[in-house]
């Protein structure tokens, strides 16, 4: 129960019911409310004059937007350090952009007509009528601070951002309303050198987390924009002929944005755009070198590939080279990683004229995919206090490790707890070893070690060859 005091002075009370905080009667007869702060549950309880039993209402997470737990985190850590890893030997460099960008940013990036625009963002007027958006994908802000801050005037410049993203769509396998992306732009160079490179950095990331079997890459040209205008007006054409065959939210889409009817995942429409025109016999002289010479290059590097002609960008600012890396391990959302160039982008935003290719990667749908070759563990090193009176000291003493061994995890047991239901926590911890702190252990000048990993006994340790002991145990498990 829980106990407190009425606005009157007097002592009341309520009583739990049952695990699931149902409140029972009030001890009083006057209506009252309060503010119940239990462990793990926030929440405010209200009684009435009926003194009728009510339930607590506890606060859940939006509909669309998890919380990582903690046995999670282990895998999102090794996935970002790793592709960090290969980053940084691509000469890669970080940049950290705003979550809020202003919505005309991706108005005119994205397209009045895309579903981006019309359908997805999350927008808002702030205090000072300015209308603010949570960004929806990251291209845009990394452009938009790039010309803000010149650093676009450099002849090639590798940048790379990662952090939530915020979509209004329908929540399912894969796709959530806050998702975690990795993007890398370059900007600078047009020759599809560049292009090749990022299909190279997407490869070693794939092999790094060991999921290259898993993902095929899905290439494609757009051509420039007069070539993309002489492909939508024959698109449209045909579309309008088999109109009856298609679906409903296509037919919306054949005079707004028909490139984006490519895109339907529904099989009849799938099956009426079987003999639909080709993107790839519009394209100018130009973007078709700049593909062929893109193919040539990726067979060199021993990246496996397939020409898809029927792959289009969400967005209105792509041109010439399109991707995607898609796997069957995910659904209907099986792109995990999608790019391509946007070099007409910069100008559209102010900016000079800066040829640019990037690509963004799901890491949501990626963490499905991975999986971690060991069990996560929260500690290497477990530290016990057998009386509460010697825990100053044993605070001391991992102070002492920690200094010793930097990358190292060392953790006390807090709390009066019995040695028995300690040791099992330390065991569950998954570190190697536990050092026990005790009054024989204090007057002996030492500490007990405990091998958690194999059957060995309980050895008393003087603290002058702690660190020696300790480290040639590491080494051994290591």
């Amino acid at each position: 129960g829980l106990a407190f005091r009425l606005p009157n002075g007097r002592r009341t009370g309520f009583r739990r019911q049952n695990k699931e905080s149902r409140v029972g009667w009030p001890i009083t007869k006057t209506g009252f409310q309060v503010d119940w702060y239990p462990q793990h549950c926030k929440a405010r309880v209200w009684f009435s004059q009926d003194h009728r039993s009510l339930s607590v209402s506890k606060f859940r997470g939006i509909r669309g937007m998890r919380d990582l737990l903690p046995a999670e985190t282990p895998l999102w850590q090794f996935m970002e350090s790793r592709m960090q890893e290969q980053l940084y030997g691509f000469g890669y460099r970080e940049i950290r952009l705003p979550i809020l960008e202003p919505t005309e940013l991706f108005a005119r990036s994205a397209g009045e007509s895309s579903d981006l625009v019309s359908k997805e963002m999350y927008s808002f007027t702030d205090r000072n009528g300015d209308s603010l958006t949570l960004r929806p994908e990251g291209t845009a802000g990394c452009l938009r601070a790039s010309i803000e801050h010149r650093l676009i005037a450099d002849k090639l410049s590798r940048l790379w951002y990662s952090g939530p993203m915020f979509r209004h769509e329908r929540p399912q396998k894969g796709r959530y309303r806050q998702f975690s992306q990795l993007g890398v732009e370059a900007t600078g160079v047009a020759a599809p050198d560049i292009d090749a490179e990022l299909l190279e950095l997407c490869w070693c990331f794939w092999r790094a987390l060991g999921v290259s079997d898993l993902v095929t890459l899905e290439i494609n040209s757009l051509g420039t924009l007069p070539s993309r205008q002489a492909y939508s007006r024959a698109l449209v054409d045909y579309l309008h002929r088999h109109r009856q065959d298609i679906d409903p939210l296509s037919r919306e889409r054949i005079d707004i944005n028909p490139m984006r009817v490519l895109d339907s995942k529904n099989p009849q429409t799938q099956e009426a755009l079987a003999g639909a025109p080709v993107i790839l016999d519009f394209l100018d002289r130009d973007s078709a070198d700049h593909f062929d010479r893109l193919c040539r290059l990726l067979k060199d590097l021993e990246i496996p590939f397939e020409v898809n002609p029927r792959i289009v960008r969400g967005l209105d600012y792509y041109t010439r080279t399109a991707f995607e890396w898609t796997t069957d391990q995910l659904g209907a959302q099986n792109a995990v990683c999608a790019g391509g160039r946007y070099d007409d982008l910069s100008e559209l935003l102010g900016g000079p004229p800066t040829p640019a290719v990037g690509f963004a990667l799901g890491m949501d749908r990626l963490a499905s995919m991975v999986s971690l070759s060991e069990p996560a563990t929260t500690a290497d090193i477990y530290l016990l206090a057998l009386e509460q009176s010697l825990y100053s000291q044993l605070l001391q003493l991992a102070r002492r490790l920690r200094k010793a061994f930097p990358h190292k995890r060392v953790v006390c047991s807090a709390g009066s707890v019995k040695i028995k239901s300690a040791m099992k926590q330390a065991d569950r911890s998954g570190a190697l070893l536990a050092l026990l702190l005790g009054e024989e252990e204090v007057q002996s000048g030492g500490v007990s070690l405990k091998l958690l990993r194999e059957d060995a006994v309980q050895e008393l340790i003087p603290l002058e060859n702690l660190e020696i002991r300790v480290k040639a145990e590491l080494q051994k498990a290591s």
